[in-house]
């Protein structure tokens, strides 16, 4: 039996080198410029799979994968973007997507995705019911680094489910906003958020904070206390640094994910709780079960699904986006006009290594808009420690730029057309730049893509 594909897109060039790439002798694929051709398509003939842009004229991508989940719920539906952030990606998988992809398209990643979809079929797999939307301000959490937008996908998969969570990543990677971004777009949004440092509270007040405390517990308990369980109802309870706890308050909240109770201290009878439990570290865990520093049990407990935040040094061409969108956030508390980056200060801004990550980007351009004097943030506004104050101190400014240049080549996997976008120059000036520099090799040892807006 033969295999279907709708490609759905408003340009035509995506859509005709999408359909000689994909139709062959077991598939046949036909195409539709916008939502409203392609639902008349498919009232006359189904497809197994609907490859759709996201932004289009008239209705978009979302608008027609919920529209196919409620008419056609065995349609797989793939999702397809020039643009992309936390809150279109999360949308997608929590409505039923089977994927989400960035243009330009990494077609054996395309073809991996059908194989896996018509392999499904054959084994008569349900693609599952979508769930009921939610919304959550995570404009915070944006990138096109393909780590990021996994990242993005697994918070649009489990957020509504009841399971626990555990994110890992270094210390300001983000994963309190990854955490919240979860309760967001879970079914109970509206429940509280409850945040807890375990770094902050020695572990003799840890207890008491999360489970409360009744009356005369212990000295200065002068009153009944509610803890964070019970504060947080159907909602999150977020541990941060959980590998940082000792072992006594380990095996308490072992008994909370298992037996979902909890004891005040002080209290002779349980308290029930339906609260979620998501947890991060930046510690290795494996490294702490291993020195009997942190529960087997509750290591596996905790990490039924696990997120892993990538490093900002490791997210390329996200640096750039971040230090926009953190530009006009600073701006808009401040209430001036969002100034813009130097080509030198973005230079510096891609050269250095944060080892602070986000936060570290975060302040070093929060900093910059409140120093800076003009609507142009200069080197010497950044402030970045280890490295130069001001484009005079610059070793070789040719060196940034081949630097620079060949870390997006890099990015990329040498795609001359998605690099130029990103280093928003044309492409004539991008091959002068290559054959300046050198670095023809960078090009077009990537794998084949196909461009789109």
């Amino acid at each position: 039996m033969n295999r279907s594909i709708l490609i759905v897109d408003d340009d035509s060039r995506i859509r005709t080198s999408l359909s000689e790439v994909l139709e062959d002798g077991n598939t046949d694929v036909r195409t539709a410029e916008h939502a409203e051709a392609a639902l008349s398509l498919l009232a006359e003939s189904p497809a197994d799979v609907v490859l759709t842009d996201v932004r289009m004229p008239g209705m978009g991508g979302l608008e027609l994968l919920s529209l196919l989940k409620e008419r056609t719920p065995d349609t797989a539906v793939i999702l397809m973007t020039a643009y992309q952030d936390l809150p279109t990606v999360a949308t997608a998988m929590r409505e039923g997507a089977v994927d989400f992809l960035v243009k330009p398209l990494d077609l054996h990643q395309l073809r991996r995705i059908l194989d896996n979809v018509f392999s499904d079929r054959r084994a008569d797999a349900d693609p599952g019911a979508a769930t009921e939307q939610a919304t959550a301000d995570t404009t915070s959490l944006i990138g096109r680094d393909p780590q990021m937008v996994e990242v993005f996908k697994a918070i649009g998969k489990v957020a509504g489910t009841p399971t626990n969570v555990i994110i890992r990543g270094e210390s300001g990677t983000g994963k309190e906003l990854i955490a919240r971004a979860i309760h967001a777009n879970s079914a109970h949004a509206s429940a509280p958020f409850v945040a807890v440092d375990c770094t902050a509270l020695p572990a003799t007040l840890l207890e008491s904070e999360l489970f409360g405390h009744v009356k005369g517990a212990f000295t200065g308990a002068t009153s009944n206390r509610q803890g964070r369980f019970a504060l947080a109802g159907d909602g999150t309870v977020f541990l941060d640094e959980i590998g940082d706890t000792s072992p006594e308050f380990q095996s308490k909240l072992l008994r909370v994910l298992q037996e979902r109770e909890f004891c005040p201290v002080g209290a002779e009878q349980p308290e029930h709780t339906n609260a979620r439990v998501i947890t991060a570290t930046h510690r290795n865990l494996e490294h702490l079960v291993a020195t009997d520093r942190f529960r087997e049990d509750l290591y596996y407990r905790l990490r039924i699904v696990e997120i892993v935040v990538p490093p900002l040094r490791e997210r390329g061409e996200d640096v750039s986006l971040l230090a926009e969108h953190l530009i006009s956030k600073a701006s808009a508390v401040l209430g001036r006009r969002p100034p813009s980056l130097s080509s030198d200060a973005r230079l510096l801004l891609l050269g250095h290594s944060w080892p602070g990550n986000v936060r570290e980007l975060e302040n070093c351009l929060t900093r910059a808009v409140v120093m800076t004097t003009g609507h142009v943030i200069r080197p010497e506004d950044l402030a970045l420690e280890g490295s130069p104050s001001g484009p005079t101190t610059l070793t070789s400014l040719g060196q940034a730029e081949r630097t620079h240049v060949s870390g997006v080549l890099h990015a990329t996997e040498g795609h001359k057309s998605r690099a130029a976008e990103i280093l928003e120059i044309s492409r004539p000036r991008l091959d002068r730049l290559i054959e300046k520099h050198g670095l023809a090799d960078l090009v077009g040892k990537g794998r084949r893509t196909t461009d789109g807006g």
